[in-house]
C-alpha cells in the first residue's frame, strides 16, 4: 500500500472521527459563552422626532437542553446591555436592559455531524432599568416600559472534540417600548434588535 492511499486512510478516519465527536442526544446540555451585540433596528413612533437607541457588547450566555437528538429548548441571558439614547445623534440619555429569551431550536443535521446548524423561534421578556438623562433632557425623569415579543434564530456550532465547540448565531427580536418622560407618555419605540453572538461552547 503506497503513502498516498495510507494518507488517504489516514484522513478518511479522521473526518468520521470528526463527524462522530459531537453527537447531539436527548438529554444532553449545551453551554454557550461568548460576545454578544444588541445591534438596534429603531423606529420611533414617539411625539419626539429623532429619538434613537445605539448599540451595546456585553457577555451573552446560552443554555440548550435538548429534548430528543433533533429538539432543543435555549434559554438566552447576558451581562446587562447599556445603551445609549441619542436625540438628532446628541447623546440625552442611557438605560440598560436584561433580554432573556426562551426559543425552541431544530437540529436538522444528523446527532454525529460535527458540523451543527440549527434554527429557533421563541420569546423574549426585555426588562428595562436605571434609566438617565443628559443633554437635552436632562434633569428629567426617563422611564422605558418593559417589553414581551417573538424571537427568531439562526446558528451554528462547530465542534473541536466531543465536547467543545466553536458557535455564532443571530437572532432578531421584537422589543417594543413605552417612552415616558416626567410621567408623561410620549409614545412608542421599536427597538427591534437584531443579535449577534460569536463564542464556545461546551456539551454535558
Amino acid at each position: 500500500m503506497n503513502k498516498k492511499v495510507i494518507s488517504a486512510l489516514v484522513m478518511g478516519a479522521s473526518l468520521v472521527t470528526a463527524a462522530n465527536c459531537m453527537a447531539y442526544e436527548s438529554g444532553d446540555m449545551v453551554l454557550r459563552v461568548g460576545l454578544a451585540n444588541v445591534n438596534p433596528n429603531t423606529s420611533n413612533d414617539t411625539v419626539v422626532p429623532g429619538l434613537d437607541v445605539e448599540d451595546n457588547t456585553q457577555i451573552g450566555i446560552a443554555g440548550t437542553y435538548m429534548l430528543t437528538n433533533n429538539i432543543g429548548l435555549e434559554l438566552l441571558a447576558a451581562t446587562p446591555f447599556k445603551h445609549d439614547i441619542t436625540l438628532n445623534g446628541a447623546k440625552v440619555g442611557e438605560t440598560k436592559h436584561l433580554p432573556p429569551t426562551l426559543s425552541l431550536q431544530y437540529y436538522p443535521m444528523e446527532s454525529g455531524s460535527a458540523f451543527q446548524p440549527y434554527i429557533g423561534v421563541g420569546i423574549n421578556y426585555t426588562a428595562f432599568f436605571s434609566e438617565s438623562t443628559t443633554g437635552a433632557l436632562a434633569g428629567t425623569e426617563l422611564k422605558l416600559e418593559d417589553s414581551w415579543g417573538l424571537s427568531a434564530q439562526l446558528g451554528v456550532d462547530y465542534s473541536i472534540n466531543d465536547q467543545w465547540l466553536v458557535n455564532a448565531a443571530v437572532w432578531r427580536m421584537d422589543i417594543d417600548t413605552n417612552v415616558e418622560v416626567n410621567g408623561a407618555d410620549l409614545g412608542g419605540l421599536e427597538i427591534d434588535p437584531t443579535v449577534f453572538m460569536v463564542g464556545m461552547g461546551y456539551k454535558f
